[in-house]
C-alpha cells in the first residue's frame, strides 16, 4: 500500500471517528479499534505514524480524547479472526482494518459498529459492501474499484 493512499484512507478514519465522537457522551472517551496486518508496532511504525498525525492534526490525542486499541495479527489468518472478535467484544466505537482480509473478518464479527477499510480492491467482490453507490452496512472505506 502507497503512503499516500494510507494517509487519505487515515483521514476517511478520522471523520468517521469524529462523527462517533460527536454522538458520545462529553465524558466519554472514544474508542478506536486498529486491526493492522503486522505482528507489532514496530512493523507498522511508518503508518502507524500517520494515523497518529491525522488524529492529532484534528485534535485529537492519544490517551487524551481519543483511545487507539491496536492488534497486530502477524498476518496470520486464525489471528485476524480472534483479534476481531477482541476488538468487537471490547465495544470500540469504531473499526479500523488496514487489510481486505482483516476487512472481511470484522465483518463477520459484527454489523453494527461503524469500520473504515483502509483499501479493499474490490469491496463489492469480496462483498464488503453492496455496491459502491449503496454500500449499505456497516462498512465504508477506499477502493481501487472504478
Amino acid at each position: 500500500m502507497r503512503r499516500r493512499e494510507f494517509i487519505t484512507l487515515a483521514g476517511g478514519a478520522v471523520a468517521a471517528c469524529s462523527v462517533v465522537a460527536q454522538a458520545q457522551q462529553p465524558k466519554k472517551m472514544p474508542r478506536i479499534g486498529v486491526l493492522w496486518h503486522a505482528a507489532n508496532a514496530d512493523e507498522e511504525d511508518v503508518y502507524l505514524k500517520v494515523l497518529t498525525k491525522a488524529f492529532n492534526d484534528l485534535g485529537y490525542v492519544e490517551g487524551k480524547n481519543i483511545a487507539l486499541i491496536h492488534r497486530f495479527p502477524a498476518e496470520q489468518p486464525e489471528q485476524f479472526r480472534a483479534l476481531a472478535r477482541e476488538l468487537v467484544e471490547s465495544k470500540v466505537d469504531v473499526l479500523i482494518a488496514v487489510t481486505e482480509f482483516g476487512a472481511r473478518e470484522i465483518k463477520l464479527a459484527t454489523t453494527t459498529i461503524p469500520t473504515v477499510v483502509v483499501l479493499s480492491a474490490d469491496p463489492v467482490r469480496v462483498k464488503l459492501v453492496e455496491s459502491l453507490a449503496r454500500p449499505g452496512g456497516n462498512v465504508t472505506g477506499l477502493s481501487l474499484d472504478e
